[in-house]
């Protein structure tokens, strides 16, 4: 062997060594375990932190008119600690929001219905969220790249559209200051999905346990739900109806590099099947996701109420971290004691080494029915935040503020 071939083997060996000792000391205990941090009077899907140690979420649907309250939580002292509001759209209908993200100034982005809505969190002054941009129906995850560009997906409108928002003001329905610069592909190439033909393609339902009232078999068609850039300023697309992630490339310029276009049927700027990242039953349901220092996944699989984690460098399969146990009438929706449980887990959030999670308490599939757990029952809280009892053997990225 040459001096050229030996240097590569070497540098080979190293490689191989160093990832197998990673590996070995792997981010996440072998048996994790869940207690809730604390529950809210109103529904919640979006989480997001700084770097007090503070979570932040806001309460849904808090009635026609009535501005929905940004909470701050202190994860050593976690008390409800109103610090703003989003307005409800008008005075007969209300805000739901989803996605939360800070930007590096410190502000937080709510993505609503078709708006995004920001504010600076304050417990003193309580501001009230001002229109960042419009036009975006089916807002849900969302995410800052690099140059300080907002991105986010349409979730459950099925059409996988991911927009990049440029400047405030911007309205995405004419393109001003807003561009969808691709989509993931949808379900069917039907004209409800976007599509261009008569619809070709498949149904994700979700089946339920029976129950008074019958809970339906809900389709599951939200393709473009979480959103994370990476370090090297590539995106990374949470597939929910799929359990997939979708991995979408950037030159250094921030131009599309990933391939288009490759089925007639959809959209012409649809990814094609080269940019799946990874498919996996863990992933069933993946809802949103967060990356840790070295890159790697972690998603809230709602409706598997369970945690994956999905290595970024390297072929390992996604491993679930955590999922509800088995309880006595044979679901995953209960426990002897609730406070252990997820009740469909929505948004991940690493705060330095703890993992926390927003759950939402959907009744779809593995948390149907809803009401049986520690939320969502009569008179009980519908919202909750649970975090893991071990620490991390990793770190959740810097954080803003």
């Amino acid at each position: 062997m040459n001096a050229k071939g030996l240097n590569a083997l070497l540098i080979a060996l190293v490689i191989c060594f160093g990832w197998s000792i990673a590996w070995s000391a792997q981010p996440f205990p072998a048996n994790a375990t869940f207690t809730t941090l604390t529950t809210t009077p109103l529904a919640i899907e979006g989480l997001a932190g700084d770097n007090s140690g503070n979570l932040y979420t806001v309460g849904r649907n808090a009635g026609n008119g009535v501005p929905c309250p940004v909470w701050e939580i202190n994860i050593a002292n976690p008390l409800l600690v109103i610090v703003g509001n989003i307005p409800a759209p008008s005075s007969t209908t209300q805000c739901a929001p989803l996605g939360l993200a800070f930007n590096a100034a410190g502000d937080l982005f709510v993505a609503d219905g078709n708006r995004i809505s920001f504010l600076t969190p304050n417990a003193v002054t309580r501001p009230t969220a001002s229109i960042y941009a419009t036009g975006v129906p089916g807002t849900n995850g969302v995410a800052f790249d690099h140059d300080g560009n907002l991105w986010t997906g349409d979730g459950g409108t099925g059409l996988g559209r991911v927009w990049k928002i440029t400047a405030p003001g911007a309205n995405c329905a004419t393109a001003d200051r807003c561009e969808e610069v691709f989509r993931i592909q949808p379900m069917n190439n039907g004209s409800a999905l976007g599509g261009l033909s008569s619809g070709v393609g498949r149904v994700n339902s979700t089946i339920q346990p029976p129950q008074t009232p019958e809970a339906p078999n809900n389709p599951q068609n939200a393709v473009a739900n979480g959103l994370a850039f990476n370090a090297q300023g590539n995106l990374l697309v949470a597939d929910t109806a799929r359990g997939a992630l979708w991995l979408v490339t950037f030159d250094k310029s921030g131009n599309l590099v990933s391939k288009l276009g490759c089925d007639a049927t959809f959209s012409s700027n649809t990814l094609c099947l080269e940019n799946l990242f990874r498919a996996d039953p863990r992933l069933e349901g993946v809802d949103g996701i967060a990356l840790d220092i070295s890159g790697d996944i972690w998603a809230s699989v709602n409706e598997r109420n369970a945690i994956v984690f999905t290595v970024f460098f390297g072929t390992s399969d996604s491993v679930e971290v955590f999922r509800n146990p088995v309880n006595s009438s044979g679901l995953r929706n209960s426990a002897t004691d609730n406070t252990r449980i997820l009740e469909f887990p929505t948004s991940p959030f690493l705060s330095g080494t703890k993992f926390c999670t927003a759950n939402s308490d959907n009744n779809r599939r593995d948390n149907s029915p809803s009401n049986a757990g520690e939320i969502g029952g009569a008179g009980a809280d519908v919202g909750k935040i649970s975090c893991m009892d071990q620490a991390l053997g990793t770190s959740g990225l810097p954080l803003p503020r």
